[in-house]
């Protein structure tokens, strides 16, 4: 079938055109059609099938012949970046489009002015909370990598999220998008939708284990290679001879980092290298003013052909990396699994060198059919390849037979819903409630049954979780039951902040305890002290370490040490953690920070976002509980963010300063934005790091002696940190 067999809106075709679609695969053919005329689906379909053009084109439908509005929801904020760049290829027909990932405390009204937003499941589950009107206008709900619903973090508030919009609006369409799962069909029941569901691939797939020398495909073919004393490189090796691109998974960060530097002076003969490469280097290079010994090593394998990818990385490493692979600068990727189910990133041989990983408390346990399959499919890349080779890679006869029947030739599992324990449902039960969707315990338990977890089994297994749940709530003041179910206003405070309901009990213990003379550390410790901040184990060595730090500092902490010596290794995890925040607006350099508390950059970077929130949550509690807090909190909300001593918080806030930059002002005697403000351009271009152009934005910013200032006047940058430092990250 070709585009213009459809019943598109005007203009489409042309664009499909441009970009080289002539002709519609298999799949699509059989589901655009349903999809255009306002069904729901569900297509069950593998990675690069063409399941995204089949909801780009319904979202087309809806916005400029049905006047209707699109929420097409990612579970991760790389894939919201990816659609969102998708989408604004059709900006020309008038379709305005926008991205929202962050600030989980707002409404977001802004996007009321535009046709198709692409969100996170946490987004738009926020958006649901604030009770934003414009959702009103919601004609279309793509939920893209459905299937996760049954991760344990993010698949409740995907499931809650598309429970609350079938609520509200009975005749919305709602596409699901999931790759192949055993019981899709369960699914698109729960959905009322269509069950489309596909093998097909644009690039055939073969599938295989290597021993020995020889890859043995499930087509019963086999391919010989050459032996280069390690499997993994001479399966690398073989694909990049011929002009392929390789994606090689493995189960630690530590691996990926390692191997990459282990062959990447293997790789070096197969890249040609390039100035634009080397231009995209050098501006991430500018940008990190604080370089870091892991970025070092990143830049050293990628000038080589080769990249590791680790959530330990930088947003910003992550798409340089990912962006030179597309290019074909990168040859070869060695990245953990999360790779898998991030964006498009074909590559002609995948190779999957680990089927174990290490799970707290269980030990080595085998990663699921699923997600082998979801690496699997990366293989074969649509117009350079004829097929794409996955290849699992044994150490023995008995381990290919092992990886052949129990991977390759194996059914994925059945997905199940996360929703039914306690944990889980006390955030989603009292936004159910603070948003007005239940007002009594049967109209919740009737908000629930209509959950995939009600779909699969029944409410009766809910029933006692959300008992104890209310019971909980009520106790703790966030829920009154006297005349129904209704939130307090503490509750909904709780709800709009987007944070655990335990997380806000932890918060108020320490505001109530907090004196104006207490110090930030003991508010660092509060916030380390919630389930929302996930904090870092202990290693060997630093038990006495934090116990060190407890005799020195105890006195400091707004909440004492558990009682309950089972929790007693958990508490110095917060301490760790809280030392790791000290350290940071305690300026230590950011690589010696790493290397300290054994963190990528990307993993700091997590931990200060978060703490950013949590921070700026317990500010906005402390205007219940304690209003002496806020002001220190509104200060160390901005000390988190950039990470600077109390001395900077000023000079911080100029857009482009930083936390580097900062100190050097102030150490070269622009000591305030009014030092700043008299200076010349010449006196601050001639500071490190610094140079003409930054020094002319900075005093746009400032204004000139006069206090004319083209871009921010001076009482902007003192305010705009404290009242919009309202984010929190989570797609690490």
């Amino acid at each position: 079938m070709r585009p213009d067999e459809l019943d598109l809106p005007k203009g489409v075709v042309e664009i499909l055109r441009k970009e080289g679609i002539m002709e519609l695969y298999p799949p699509q053919s059989t589901a655009l059609p349903l999809a255009l005329a306002g069904k729901n689906l569900v297509l069950a379909m593998p990675t690069a099938s063409g399941k995204s053009l089949i909801a780009y084109l319904a979202a087309l439908k809806h916005v400029l012949e049905g006047g209707g509005k699109v929420l097409y929801i990612v579970p991760l904020r790389a894939l919201a970046a990816e659609k969102f760049e998708d989408l604004k290829r059709f900006e020309e027909l008038a379709v305005r489009v926008d991205i929202s990932v962050g600030d989980f405390d707002t409404p977001d009204p802004h996007l009321e002015s535009f046709d198709i937003i692409v969100a996170t499941s946490e987004k738009a589950d926020s958006l649901l909370r604030h009770r934003s009107k414009w959702l009103e206008s919601i004609s279309l709900v793509v939920a893209d990598e459905v299937h996760l619903i049954h991760d344990p973090e993010r698949g409740p508030t995907l499931e809650i999220t598309l429970t609350k919009f079938r609520k509200f609006n009975p005749n919305l369409q709602i596409i699901a998008l999931s790759a192949t799962i055993k019981n899709s069909q369960e699914l698109a029941s729960w959905l009322g939708a269509e069950h489309i569901s596909s093998d097909w691939r644009p690039v055939p797939l073969k599938e295989g284990v290597f021993l020995d020398g020889t890859i043995r495909f499930t087509d019963n073919t086999t391919r010989k290679v050459e032996d280069r004393k390690d499997a993994v490189w001479s399966l690398t090796r073989d694909s990049l001879q011929e002009g392929g691109q390789c994606l090689v998974f493995v189960n630690t960060r530590k691996s990926t980092e390692s191997l990459a530097l282990k062959y990447s002076p293997l790789t070096k003969e197969f890249v040609k290298g390039g100035k634009e490469l080397e231009k995209d280097i050098e501006r991430i290079l500018e940008e990190e003013v604080e370089p870091t010994s892991i970025g070092k090593r990143l830049r050293n394998c990628i000038m080589r052909g080769i990249a590791f990818h680790n959530a330990g990385l930088t947003n910003e490493q992550r798409r340089l990396v990912e962006n030179a692979f597309k290019k074909g600068d990168i040859k070869c990727i060695i990245a953990t699994p999360t790779l898998a189910a991030g964006i498009n990133l074909p590559a002609r041989r995948v190779i999957v060198r680990d089927v174990y990983r290490y799970e707290t408390n269980v030990g080595h346990v085998t990663i699921p059919v699923l997600e082998i399959k979801q690496m699997c499919g990366r293989a074969g890349r649509p117009r350079y390849d004829k097929f794409g080779e996955a290849i699992l890679v044994a150490k023995s006869e008995e381990e290919r037979q092992f990886l052949m029947e129990n991977y390759l030739l194996n059914e994925t599992e059945e997905i199940f819903s996360k929703l039914g324990s306690e944990p889980v449902l006390r955030s989603h039960v009292l936004a159910t409630i603070a948003t007005g969707t239940a007002n009594t315990r049967e109209s919740l338990m009737d908000f629930f049954d209509s959950t995939f977890f009600a779909h699969q089994t029944s409410t009766v297994g809910l029933e006692g979780a959300t008992d104890s749940v209310l019971d909980f709530l009520e106790k703790e003041g966030m829920v009154r039951s006297d005349h129904g179910l209704k939130a307090t206003f503490f509750g909904k405070r709780v709800s709009d902040l987007y944070i655990d309901p335990l997380s806000a009990i932890r918060l108020k213990e320490a505001l109530i305890a907090y004196k104006t003379d207490s110090s930030h550390f003991g508010i660092l410790h509060a916030v380390c002290s919630t389930p929302d901040m996930l904090n870092m184990y202990l290693r060997r060595g630093e038990y006495e370490v934090m116990e060190e730090i407890l005799m020195q500092r105890g006195g400091e902490l707004l909440l004492p040490p558990p009682e309950d010596l089972t929790e007693y290794e958990f508490f110095l995890s917060e301490l760790k953690t809280a030392s790791a925040l000290e350290e940071w607006i305690g300026e230590f350099e950011e690589d010696d920070v790493l290397k300290r508390y054994n963190m990528g950059p990307g993993d700091l970077k997590n931990k200060v976002e978060v703490g950013e929130w949590l921070v700026y949550s317990m500010r906005e509690l402390s205007k219940i509980f304690n209003k002496d807090a806020y002001p220190e909190l509104t200060d160390l909300m901005t000390r988190v963010r950039y990470g600077v001593k109390r001395e900077l918080l000023d000079l911080v806030r100029i857009k482009g300063v930083g936390r580097v930059r900062a100190r050097i002002l102030f150490d070269r005697g622009f000591k305030s934005l009014n030092d700043v403000r008299l200076a010349g351009i010449t006196d601050l271009a001639r500071l490190p790091k610094i140079g003409d152009a930054l020094a002319r934005t900075i005093k746009r910013q400032v204004g000139d002696a006069s206090g004319r200032g083209d871009d921010i006047d001076i009482e902007s940058l003192t305010t705009n940190a404290t009242e919009n430092g309202q984010r929190r990250l989570t797609d690490f």
